[in-house]
């Protein structure tokens, strides 16, 4: 009321004053000019690796816990805990002062029923559908059960056309689980004849997986343990009777996007991290801890940092369901806007109760599975296992395998890269002298379990996580040239 008071008064007097000159009333004052972007700092990186800390973090895992904990202990893309998990965090980015979005997609539910697996008259424990897989016909499967070559040094079991015998044909397909993608084993199964597909796990514990999409999916495709199936590869050729009662339907869900209001829109720093969990958890691991992290650095970053080039941070749903959220992000960009973007870091899972200390194998020097990023990419992985060292461990490569939301980046010609403390793979020996933790065991046996949870963290790589992402989003905010940088826009080449 005082300042309305105030204006009237003001218009008043000027026309009293215009009425006793008998002039014209002075011009309206210009509106004050935009106050100009802050000057780039250099102590950014060193500054914000040093605000950032593991248990700030930690204060974002506990809401998300809290986010599951009245939500069926879930926060699964199109359920009530992951559009919950979207507010909070979109809500937290708008009073920091970012740009905010929350676009939304389609995607697949996947419901599984029925489910079992018969061999020689003989049940087999465990059977579980992949998200997606095909129904099996009313009653079920009967077919010849076909093991393809059981080779364990094979890192890439039914993931070429050759390995797949003309025996195949009619068959139910079992196979190792290997680095290649389960939409791709199924594929090559379904273009070899067969009717449906196995696939053992070569760790402990359940498999669990997805064949991307309804409209990728061929067959009905079922993952049982190392447990429950290394013993069926002796069993070749015995007639097997395969349920799977599967149903999808399509709903949407939503992204998080949020961008600082300074640095420049050509030259985007990109950083992400999957928000969904896996419908059986919590998903405070997966990926509760990088989406925490990722948070936790945006909030200390602000929205209008002094940078050189602009931040935009992604917070994906339906990456469980198969990469949804990055890949109908990616698949709205056109090449300009895909050109804009000069890397992307993406963290998934950064604080593994047995951790290890992993970034994304850019430059292929390990020779395992994947090639190499796009270019860029093995400057990024640099620059990563350079900010681990900076907190105090020696990190490694680990193969772009296309389990996380970098795949679809690097499809597009994006350089990539980010940090990993592992899933249900198992530590080796050498890996526990040189980290800690329990040789033998898996970096994080909660893992899509409801067991993932705050309780089940390792807090000390939470922390150095936290600050190794704070360094490298700062560093690159500042600087994307050097002997750790990335193409400049007039030569990156988008697909």
């Amino acid at each position: 009321m005082r300042r309305a008071g105030s204006v009237v008064v003001s218009v008043v007097v000027v026309l009293v004053l215009a009425a006793c000159g008998g002039g014209a009333a002075p011009p309206a004052a210009a509106p004050p000019a935009p106050a100009a972007p802050p000057a780039p700092d250099p102590g950014l990186p060193a500054r914000l690796a040093a605000e950032v800390t593991g248990d700030g973090a930690f204060t974002h895992l506990q809401r998300f816990q809290e986010i599951a904990t009245r939500n069926g202990g879930n926060r699964a893309s199109g359920s009530p805990g992951h559009e919950q998990s979207v507010d909070d965090v979109a809500g937290r980015l708008r009073d920091a002062g970012w740009q905010v979005e929350t676009p939304t997609f389609d995607f697949d539910v996947f419901t599984p029923g029925a489910q079992s697996l018969a061999v020689g008259g003989t049940p087999v424990a465990g059977p579980v559908a992949l998200t997606y897989s095909r129904a099996t016909p009313p009653g079920g499967l009967t077919a010849p059960l076909v093991a393809l070559a059981d080779a364990p040094a094979d890192p890439t079991p039914a993931c070429d056309a050759a390995d797949f015998p003309p025996t195949v044909r009619g068959a139910i397909v079992l196979a190792r689980r290997g680095v290649c993608p389960f939409t791709q084993k199924q594929q090559l199964a379904a273009d070899a004849g067969a009717a449906a597909m196995v696939v053992v796990n070569t760790e402990a514990g359940p498999l669990n997986g997805t064949l991307g999409s309804v409209a990728e999916a061929r067959l009905p495709v079922a993952g049982l343990s190392k447990a429950d199936g290394d013993a069926l590869f002796a069993r070749s050729g015995t007639p097997a009777t395969l349920v799977l009662e599967t149903r999808s339907e399509t709903r949407q869900t939503r992204n998080v996007i949020a961008q600082t209001t300074t640095g420049r829109t050509d030259e985007v720093v990109m950083a992400g991290a999957h928000l969904d969990s896996v419908a059986e958890g919590p998903g405070i691991n997966d990926n509760g801890s990088g989406s925490a992290a990722l948070l936790e650095t945006a909030l200390r970053l602000g929205g209008a940092p002094p940078v050189t080039n602009a931040v935009r941070l992604a917070w994906w749903g339906a990456e469980e369901l198969g990469l949804l959220g990055s890949e109908a992000y990616v698949a709205g960009l056109d090449l300009e806007r895909k050109r804009d973007i000069a890397l992307l870091l993406n963290f998934d899972m950064v604080a593994s109760p047995n951790a290890g200390y992993f970034a994304y194998d850019g430059d292929d020097s390990d020779r395992v599975g994947a090639p190499a990023g796009p270019p860029g990419s093995a400057a990024i992985e640099r620059r990563l296992l350079g900010a681990l060292g900076q907190v105090g461990v020696q990190g490694q490569g680990t193969d772009f395998d296309g389990r996380s939301d970098y795949g679809p980046f690097i499809a597009a010609g994006i350089p990539a890269g980010g940090l990993f403390t592992g899933a249900e793979e198992r530590k080796t020996p050498e890996q526990a002298a040189r980290w800690g933790g329990r040789a033998g065991e898996s970096f994080d046996p909660n893992y899509h379990t409801p067991r993932d949870d705050p309780a089940n963290l390792d807090r000390v790589a939470l922390d150095r996580n936290v600050r190794a992402i704070a360094a490298t989003i700062g560093g690159y905010a500042l600087d994307l040239t050097g002997p750790d940088g990335v193409p400049p826009r007039a030569q990156r080449q988008p697909r």
